[in-house]
């Protein structure tokens, strides 16, 4: 397949260098793990156990609140020590379950299932509803409802998203470089659910040995095939990774399936295997921790409710120069307000953000009218007209101008001559009104 190109879009600095080349490392055992009630989109989660309870690594601690949410499982074992109200990497008070791991690594009973292939979908949806499998590529959304459309939206193409466009974040590259068979069974389970004909896999031109990998895996597999992409962000972005592969493009305020396809991230894929192969819920994770102001940038396999914090001082502790901490990559992630707060299912990274790294947009100037944010959306729209709205307050003028449209992807703020703060005031447009 010939891949399209989507419309705008921008090439920021990758800073991949940092840590494309380092090997998955395990991280060492916290002491203590928290684990957010709601770190998937939906509802959150009811805890199921109580203080001082023993419970086992991959016990389930959160029932799922309703219809789209998805079960919590503990990462170690050892004694809950409280269920309170703790800051979320977004500065959100959540219900967390905080466990004193014990270091022993016991695992609950799992229920493994060598001859998988012979699962119907539904029974290969239950088992992925009961790991408790959501989005890993940030959004977070639980991925048995992507699994399950409405019977009027059937879906012909399934893509495994490996475009890994934010910069720094190289967890995705290095899981296609290292598990690339186990990313191929997930999507396989994918493709056995919906009953389509082809899957596909895209990953940006500017990864070849992530290329190179995925097809040498592939090898006698006629179902699946890889798409080299033009290195251009967002290319990762659902939207515009359907419209590179397929040429379909998905209409204003519409979602994948209406244009038939599902997209999966490539970490996502490899959780669907292991938790339909061996019952395995989703309480680790690969991430990156990198950035100019960190010591020794790594790719980490992380217990989820792991402290930030813990992690960077895994990665040799902070540099001298480094100001900000960011939970995401740089274009689309969220400044900390503190390192002490857990990696949930959706972290895909942290960056530590030097002096030298840093644009101050403290100072913004007024809009020019240069243009350059319309030239470069990839969504079509205006977005010098909603910041210039948000900004005064007329959040339903910026609502007439597609506000909702908008993911938030940060192009226009990065080539903002004025270094307007556009996706925040696109975000505050969105708290006031209603979709």
């Amino acid at each position: 397949m010939i891949s399209a190109l989507f419309r705008g879009g921008i090439h920021p600095p990758d800073n991949k260098n940092l840590s494309a080349e380092k090997p998955i490392a395990t991280a060492s055992q916290p002491d203590t793990v928290f684990i957010p009630l709601s770190q998937h989109l939906g509802a959150p989660c009811k805890a199921v156990v109580t203080p001082g309870q023993e419970v086992k690594k991959g016990e389930q601690i959160g029932e799922p609140g309703g219809f789209v949410s998805a079960p919590v499982h503990s990462s170690v074992s050892g004694k809950v020590a409280a269920i309170g109200e703790f800051p979320n990497a977004m500065g959100r008070m959540v219900t967390s379950v905080v466990i004193e791991n014990n270091g022993k690594d016991e695992w609950t009973i799992l229920k493994d299932t060598p001859d998988f292939e012979r699962l119907s979908p539904e029974e290969l949806k239950e088992k992925i509803k009961i790991a408790g499998i959501v989005g890993m590529g940030g959004a977070a959304f639980p991925t048995v409802i992507k699994l399950s459309p409405p019977k009027e939206k059937p879906i012909d193409t399934v893509i495994l998203n490996g475009a890994e466009c934010e910069p720094y974040l190289t967890a995705d590259y290095r899981l296609m470089i290292e598990h690339p068979d186990e990313i191929i069974l997930g999507l396989e389970i994918l493709i056995k659910i919906f009953g389509v004909p082809r899957g596909y896999i895209g990953i940006e031109d500017n990864k070849p040995d992530a290329i190179e990998k995925m097809n040498q895996a592939l090898q006698g597999k006629e179902t699946i095939e890889v798409v080299a992409l033009p290195a251009k962000y967002p290319q990762g972005a659902e939207k515009m990774l359907i419209k590179s592969v397929t040429g379909r493009e998905i209409p204003p305020r519409a979602l994948p399936m209406d244009v038939k396809v599902v997209v999966q991230n490539v970490g996502t894929a490899r959780a669907v295997f292991e938790a339909v192969r061996y019952g395995k819920p989703l309480i680790e994770r690969v991430l990156t921790v990198t950035g100019g102001g960190i010591h020794d940038p790594r790719n980490l396999f992380v217990k989820v409710g792991t402290l930030i914090s813990h992690l960077i001082e895994e990665c040799g502790g902070l540099r001298e120069d480094a100001v900000k901490v960011i939970s995401g990559g740089p274009m689309m992630g969220f400044a900390l307000p503190s390192p002490d707060v857990p990696v949930t299912k959706g972290t895909s990274g942290i960056v530590v953000m030097s002096e030298q790294e840093m644009v101050h947009a403290a100072d913004f100037g007024p809009c020019i009218r240069c243009g350059r944010c319309i030239e470069i959306c990839p969504m079509g729209l205006m977005p010098s007209m909603l910041s210039i709205y948000a900004e005064k307050g007329f959040y339903e003028g910026a609502k007439e101008y597609n506000l909702f449209d908008c993911f938030e992807c940060g192009s226009c703020a990065f080539v903002c001559p004025s270094k307007r703060p556009i996706v925040q005031l696109v975000r505050l447009a969105k708290s006031m009104v209603k979709p």
